[in-house]
């Protein structure tokens, strides 16, 4: 064996090199020291290891150190005690870095370590004045995470990586105050990180200092939810070490999980809550409520659940007016039917992403608010393997030179492409027409249409109504000559009048008319279990091999949109309607990537209160569409409309 010093002074270990390779090891030695930052050490120093471009599993999971840091969050004080902030940090490590090797970190924030509360959401039916009814809604848990509870330990420990799990602000054992988003929640992680480089201050459960002086500084997150949200918000800051995210399902913006153009809306799920109620469902430090009450009280206030307007404080919550900062690489993973945290936060990232030429890789997946672990194991593993030993060790794993987009396009139907959206996706627009039509050539004629909102029934039942309804318009192509696939943001114009009613809300669903089987939500077991990494007492280091699960349908909401009419201008600005008057409304869908096929057709329905989504106002507002003078467009990348 031939021994290659590389970060942080460490060797690695690889089978000895044929003469006519020779110059290639001095080459290979050189990149890796020179993206790791840091210098060969000596021959007795313990070492990762390499063979084939890739780190190896050589360190036990089983005598790894495990330790608990409170790093102190300076600048922050968000419980206002006087004292900086404080979070927990759980690390898990090779027990070599006791003895000179140094790792980069695999980092997963969250406010779930602790569990949750049980706490009620808001009301959702509520008067002309949009102020709610008297009425509860039972809170229901978000997707939770325990400490080592997951594959990181067992897969990447093992490889040379040190796993820490920071607990952040009011939840647990840190001190401080969850805010659902905001500056202080980023400031947790990033200290975390800063301690790593030497930059912040920690200290063990007795108050005694503690350094980071085993970790190479260079960190990488990852996480699921609003663990994945994290990762973004982090990367706003631009902070030191942090090379690299990988965000899950995440949030880019929170004015856009809670709301959508103006319009008050639940995450899919979760009807109901909003920025208090999650707040205070992760409140599980220790006197929570005397120390972070008030504060929430004043979201509950700032939220503004009767307008839905956009203001100063969801823009403290909006990710995108910092991706300037970024310079971490970023590996980003969504489902195109995730419903809780919605498309449009994975794709407004991913725009603002590519502006800047962030380094970014993409997976879109056919599941809905899942970790990409459970659905496709053996291939996520290996491209996040690669992807970390690329940025956290400088090992030229192969993975930048992969195609940039892995996406689902039906159950187990995976294609690699260039990029995302699909090149060549192109705009098609389609007109609404009389009749329930829908094609490619305006008909100016048509005569205007009406229904009458309600609130008692699902978008699915006036989707699947037969015929004319009066409680919603639906327009319809004909069968389709061939296959059609959209990738990217449709949009729907339509110009309409509002009256005899409260309700603010156009909803449009783009719908795909057709029997076939789909994807239905569900996970289902192959009975084939699949070791990844090292056992330990009580966690195996293997799971069992699942593949989507489907049923057959005879139609399919491909997506939806929502527009509070009061808001046709801004976000930001409400403004009232004359009722009878026609207005012009345009307004996005959530992006998604699907595949129309031959012979099914093609549905744009018109509603106004969407039940799981949408506030829900008396019913009786009277919609009147012009539909000659309303249209649909679709970034379309394969096959002819009509």
């Amino acid at each position: 064996m031939t021994e290659i010093p590389t970060d942080g002074g460490n060797l690695i270990s690889e089978p000895r090199m044929h003469p006519w390779k020779a110059l290639t090891v001095p080459l290979a030695t050189l990149l890796v020291v020179a993206l790791s930052g840091n210098t060969p050490a000596t021959a007795d120093t313990p070492a990762i290891k390499i063979e084939n471009n890739a780190t190896q599993p050589v360190f036990s999971r089983a005598d790894a150190v495990k330790q608990t840091v409170f790093v102190e969050v300076e600048g922050t004080d968000s419980d206002n005690d006087g004292k900086p902030d404080r979070v927990a940090v759980d690390i898990l490590r090779p027990k070599e870095t006791d003895q000179g090797l140094k790792v980069p970190v695999i980092m997963e924030a969250s406010p779930y370590y602790a569990g949750g509360n049980d706490v009620p959401n808001h009301p959702v039916d509520v008067d002309a004045g949009g102020n709610p009814l008297p009425a509860l809604t039972a809170a229901r848990n978000k997707l939770a995470a325990e400490p080592f509870d997951g594959y990181y330990d067992n897969y990447f420990l093992p490889r040379g990586y040190a796993i820490a799990l920071v607990e952040n602000l009011g939840s647990g054992r840190a001190t401080g105050c969850p805010t659902s988003g905001d500056r202080n929640e980023t400031a947790g992680p990033k200290a975390a990180i800063d301690w790593l480089n030497g930059r912040a201050k920690g200290f063990d459960a007795g108050g005694d200092p503690v350094e980071a002086t085993w970790s190479t500084g260079k960190v990488g997150m990852i996480g699921v939810s609003y663990n994945g949200t994290l990762p973004n918000a982090v990367a706003t800051t631009g902070v030191e070490g942090l090379k690299t995210i990988v965000p899950i399902a995440s949030i880019s913006s929170w004015y856009d999980y809670y709301r959508a153009n103006g319009g008050v809306l639940a995450p899919g799920g979760f009807q109901g809550e909003d920025l208090d109620v999650l707040a205070k469902y992760v409140l599980t430090r220790q006197d929570g409520q005397a120390a972070c009450g008030a504060l929430i009280d004043g979201i509950t206030t700032a939220q503004d659940r009767i307008t839905g307007d956009y203001s100063p404080m969801w823009d403290a919550r909006n990710y995108l007016n910092d991706v300037g900062k970024v310079k971490a690489s970023v590996f980003l993973v969504h489902g195109l039917n995730d419903w809780n945290v919605k498309t449009k936060q994975f794709a407004q990232w991913w725009y603002a992403l590519a502006k800047r030429h962030v380094p970014r890789k993409i997976w879109l997946h056919q599941g809905t608010h899942m970790n990409p672990f459970s659905l496709r194991t053996v291939e996520w593993l290996r491209q996040l393997h690669g992807w970390f030993d690329y940025w956290l060790y400088g090992i030229d794993s192969g993975i930048m030179r992969e195609p940039q987009a892995d996406v689902e396009i039906a159950p187990g139907q995976w294609n690699r492409h260039a990029s995302w959206p699909l090149p060549g996706a192109a705009t098609v627009p389609l007109w609404l027409g009389s009749g329930s039509k829908l094609g490619p050539l305006p008909s100016p004629r048509s005569a205007r249409e009406s229904f009458v909102d309600q609130k008692a029934r699902t978008a699915e039942q006036l989707v699947e109504a037969t015929g004319s309804d009066p409680n919603r318009l639906a327009y319809v192509t004909g069968d389709l000559p061939a296959d059609v696939r959209i990738s990217g943001t449709p949009t729907v114009s339509v110009r309409a009048s509002l009256e005899d009613g409260a309700s603010p809300y156009l909803t449009a669903l783009l719908v795909d008319y057709g029997t076939d089987v789909r994807a239905n939500g569900s996970l289902v077991s192959t009975g084939q279990s699949y070791c990844y990494g090292e056992g330990v007492p009580g966690d195996t280091g293997c799971t069992t091999l699942r593949t989507l699960g489907t049923a057959t349908t005879p139609y399919k909401i491909v997506t939806r949109g929502w527009l509070d009419v009061r808001n046709r201008h801004r976000a930001d600005r409400t403004e009232a309607l004359r009722p009878g008057k026609e207005y012009t409304f345009t307004w996005d869908f959530q992006p998604t990537d699907y595949l129309f096929k031959k012979g099914h057709r093609l549905g744009l329905v018109i509603i106004s209160t969407d039940f799981d989504y949408t506030l829900r106002y008396p019913p009786g507002t009277k919609i009147t569409v012009s539909p000659g003078q309303s249209s649909l467009r679709l970034p379309v990348v394969l096959g002819k409309l009509l």
